[in-house]
């Protein structure tokens, strides 16, 4: 053999010992991914009594909790109100495009970013960007400041529906202890008039007695349902500063109503799951006959013209606009974290895009429909008394427990009427109070997952919590207390929080990148769909959002009840009340700053970078996906 053949099997042997070399070395990488698969999978497996936080165990548990929280009491007292003083159809337009550039894609990101990472806002920004771990407690503050209150309106509802079962109604005619003499009964009247009599303050005078009285001391005219509320139900003082005692029967209502709460959430998710599938469903059934019902009145239609007929003219001003805008945001609760409490929960593959899709277009029908419902029966009490609809109207508390309780005395069967209504409010109540319930609970549960183990008693001892707090609220002075924390408690630092989201997502994290992490858990998506995303939420919903924070400041009011003016220490103590959500998110962040920038060597501007950087810790809720990232990130092997 000669020595160029020698060269050649030797070069050859040196080629076959190199590949492998090179093949031995990527069997050792796969098995070292696969080994630290399988003991990534053993550990999570092992460590699940402690840390498992549970999930939706139903199809449409998510979609029925999502549609309970965001269509509300405010869809049925306040969205028709609006439109009415708005345009009426016309205010369709603008809420619908609210809808689109500012409500629904804030409703997208929160679902996306809680579901992909599945953790609750108390943990969930502390690990995308230490600097902005404030935001979630922030919003955890303002949950657990509606849980408060808000939970005092399904006592309220529990008593009415209570008391709906007595023959006659409780606040029917003005032959009462509670009445005053500003009390003024159609009804009475009429039957006063019948027998020749004459109506006065309240009695029926003979012809005589009516003669020799001095008739020319007027008085404002109150329906009896309104001195039942104010005189009798909640037993009102004078004003906040004058406390009074504590409403008992306001109180045993309170406390049924927490016990509700706690017996649907003693389980966490599992439990509440299941009771929204009645919860969330009821009121479109009692609507719906209510509708039928109002159609067969004399003077629904006259309610309802008054109520849909369009005023093109107020399209070009801002009022509409901006009520339009507020409207929706606050219809469907971002930033107060919710949204991304009930996503947390999701399974990692789970489609919140067309959930978004689904709350956000039944939002806005469930609203547009609840307007009918109204003017239709206020069009009858219109026609009954015999007056104008705008004289009739009201909104929010007004509507519910003084305008639609004098209505049903008009009608045929008034207690199953009243009773099948306030149940209704009741269940749109309950299905609210369970996310903000379940904010504040997953929070504490987030934050301290040794007590997963224990989630019964914490959700007691929140509703312990919760029941105290909100005896202030059935204090003769509670309707005033009621009212200040209504409009200061999420406002200011809700839309600064939901501005401050939009920038950390759309620009320092980057939508982009955010985009990808939600094709991770759905599916590639078109180029339109990243396109679309990345401007909303770059650019076009801070920018709405903006707008809303100064049409809030230019239409800002010191809060007041009627004609009751509170005093400054109650206006100051509100500003509090509005700014410690946001103040707690920027304290927080100075506090990250200060201890970081103490203890590097790094510049302020480079500290300040790192910390807007997400962590280790941030990673899909998807141990599988998981996996995949932190042996893409690794040096050391490459995948």
């Amino acid at each position: 053999m000669d020595s160029t053949n020698c060269d050649e099997i030797e070069n050859c042997s040196m080629k076959l010992t190199v590949e492998g070399w090179l093949n031995q070395v990527e069997r050792r990488k796969q098995l070292e991914y696969t080994a630290g698969y399988d003991s990534c999978m053993e550990q999570q497996m092992n460590d699940q009594p402690l840390t498992k936080r549970g999930s939706w165990t139903g199809k449409y548990d998510f979609l029925l909790s999502l549609l309970g929280y965001s269509v509300g009491l405010g869809n049925v007292w306040r969205f028709p109100y609006l439109c009415y003083s708005n345009g009426g159809g016309a205010f369709l337009i603008p809420f619908t495009v609210m809808l689109i550039i500012a409500g629904l894609p804030l409703m997208f990101m929160e679902l996306s970013l809680a579901q992909y990472v599945g953790l609750g806002p108390a943990v969930l920004f502390k690990r995308l960007a230490p600097l902005s771990a404030g935001l979630g407690y922030g919003m955890i503050l303002i949950s657990g400041m509606v849980m408060l209150y808000y939970n005092v309106i399904i006592a309220w509802t529990i008593f009415y529906m209570v008391v709906s079962f007595e023959e006659p109604l409780p606040w029917r005619g003005c032959q009462h202890e509670w009445a005053t003499v500003s009390c003024f009964s159609y009804e009475e009247e009429n039957d006063c008039v019948v027998n020749n009599g004459s109506y006065y303050m309240g009695n029926c005078l003979s012809k005589e007695q009516f003669r020799l009285l001095n008739t020319t001391i007027r008085t404002s005219r109150r329906p009896p349902a309104e001195e039942f509320f104010k005189n009798y139900f909640l037993q009102l003082s004078t004003g906040i500063e004058e406390t009074g005692t504590i409403n008992q029967r306001l109180a045993v209502c309170l406390l049924v109503a927490w016990i509700i709460i706690f017996l649907c959430l003693s389980k966490g998710v599992k439990s509440s799951g299941k009771v929204v599938y009645f919860t969330a469903l009821f009121p479109y059934a009692v609507l719906t006959a209510l509708f039928i019902r109002g159609l067969t009145l004399p003077g629904a239609f006259d309610g309802i013209m008054y109520y849909l007929r369009p005023d093109w003219d107020k399209l070009f001003t801002a009022q509409l606009w901006g009520d339009a805008a507020v409207q929706i945001f606050f219809a469907l609760s971002p930033a107060w974290g919710g949204l991304l409490t009930l996503a947390s929960y999701n399974r990692f593959s789970n489609n919140c895009y067309r959930d978004a899709i689904v709350v956000a277009i039944s939002n806005i029908l469930t609203s547009f429909f609840s307007g009918f419902v109204i003017f239709a029966i206020i069009g009858f009490l219109a026609h009954e008394l015999d007056t104008d609809v705008a004289n009739v109207i009201d909104q929010g508390a007004g509507l519910a427990f003084v305008v639609f309780p004098e209505l049903v005395g008009k009608l045929e069967m008034p207690r199953t009427w009243s009773v099948l209504f306030f149940f209704m409010l009741l269940t749109l109540g309950l299905d609210s109070q369970f996310t903000l319930m379940e904010t504040v609970v997953t929070a504490i549960l987030d934050t301290f997952p040794a007590l997963r183990r224990k989630k019964t008693a914490v959700v007691a001892c929140v509703s312990i919590t919760g029941y105290i707090g909100g005896l202030i609220f059935v204090t003769n002075s509670g309707m005033y207390w009621f009212q200040l924390f209504d409009k200061y408690a999420a406002n200011w630092s809700v839309l600064l929080i939901a501005i401050t989201e939009c920038v950390l997502i759309g620009w320092i994290y980057g939508a982009k990148r955010f985009i990808f992490n939600i094709e991770e858990m759905f599916g590639k998506r078109s180029k339109c769909f990243h396109l679309f995303w990345q401007t909303i939420w770059k650019y076009i919903t801070p920018a709405m959002l903006l707008f809303i924070l100064c049409f809030n400041w230019l239409q800002y009011k010191p809060v007041s009840y009627g004609r009751y003016m509170y005093p400054n220490w109650a206006d100051i103590l509100g500003w509090v009340l509005a700014s410690a959500p946001f103040g707690i998110a920027v304290c927080m962040s100075i506090v990250k700053i200060r201890t970081a920038y103490s203890s590097s060597e790094r510049s302020f501007w480079q500290t300040v970078h790192t910390l807007l950087q997400p962590t280790s810790e941030w990673k899909p809720s998807d141990p599988r996906a998981a996996l995949e990232m932190v042996y893409e990130n690794s040096s050391g092997i490459e995948i």
